[in-house]
């Protein structure tokens, strides 16, 4: 049973159920119910159109370089969204074997809380299988040249070295963002590529579970340690932060000379000062995508102030202050 749970009844067989138990369910029911299939609800026969912008200005920070052209800002935003795709495809590796070890510890106990962490492995795997469609569908759009540099498995392994509480602690904070970036950015955004938009749609239906479901964990599994482990814990997610920075760092730069080697070729040549405001922008833009935003998301906010100490979060925000 669940840290804290009142109820004693088994939940596949009685009656009574906790709070937590009762989350646990509605995160079954809305899978059920927006379960969504890659081809027929997302692609339908679909291929990218070079004239559609990927990501909004808003995520993309395009708008800070008004010295490139529109068809330029177009194609960074198209470079950001093919990694943006990318990007969740990587986490989504460990994310998914996260779960999978968490839902050994209701495999003889709490069956709905096991169903649950069940639907969001095999979602997990969907989503992956999506972002590998999508990478290769982009592929075949834009020119040669584009490469994403980290590896699943490697940052998969380097994420599962941490604790529990540091793993979830990001998790959460990535499954944040994806919402917010969608409901706030995406969505209302009218002059985005469709399809690129219906993969986040998608994407989004299911995410919004999955943020249910780590907090839970995370809080359940808060219950458990000390506090020297949460402090250890603590520093550890700080540490998770720096090599997330660290994979930001080297796919900006990346990214931004990909972008800038397709103006070259179209007879276009930056300025050197032009060109470090590209690279700038670039690695300030995925660092606001990937890091900022999630922490500073208020309900990730609120839940860490729920789990840890002035003193724990002041280390935090210290860290997240020089990537700003």
């Amino acid at each position: 049973m669940f840290a804290g749970s009142t109820s004693t009844a088994n939940p596949a067989i009685g009656t009574s159920v906790s709070p937590d138990q009762e989350r646990y369910a509605r995160c079954i029911a809305v899978s059920k119910r927006v379960r969504w299939d890659i081809d027929k609800d997302v692609i339908k026969g679909r291929a990218f159109d070079r004239a559609d912008k990927f990501l909004p200005d808003g995520l993309s920070m395009v708008q800070d370089l008004d010295f490139l052209t529109t068809d330029e800002k177009r194609f960074i935003s198209q470079v950001q969204g093919r990694t943006y795709a990318n990007m969740f495809g990587l986490v989504e590796r460990y994310i998914n074997a996260k779960v999978l070890e968490l839902g050994q510890n209701y495999s003889m106990t709490d069956q709905v809380a096991l169903e649950a962490l069940v639907r969001f492995s095999e979602e997990e795997l969907k989503h992956q299988d999506l972002f590998r469609r999508i990478e290769a569908m982009a592929k075949e759009t834009m020119p040669e040249g584009y490469f994403f540099i980290p590896k699943p498995n490697d940052v998969a392994d380097v994420v599962l070295g941490k604790s529990t509480w540091a793993v979830l602690a990001l998790t959460l904070h990535i499954e944040l963002f994806t919402q917010s970036h969608y409901r706030q950015s995406i969505e209302p955004n009218e002059g985005l590529s469709p399809l690129f938009k219906d993969v986040f749609l998608y994407h989004w239906k299911e995410e919004s579970q999955h943020a249910i479901i780590d907090e839970l964990e995370w809080v359940r599994h808060d219950a458990t340690i000390g506090t020297e482990a949460r402090d250890k814990a603590v520093t550890e997610f700080i540490e998770l932060v720096g090599a997330v920075d660290g994979i930001l760092q080297m796919q900006a730069a990346a990214d931004a000379a990909y972008a800038m080697h397709f103006m070259m070729m179209r007879g276009r040549r930056l300025a050197e000062t032009e060109q470090r405001a590209v690279e700038r922008v670039m690695l300030k833009a995925y660092r606001w995508q990937y890091i900022l935003s999630g922490a500073q998301h208020p309900h990730f906010v609120k839940v860490l102030t729920g789990l840890t100490t002035d003193a724990q979060r002041a280390r935090i925000g210290m860290a997240v202050a020089t990537l700003m």
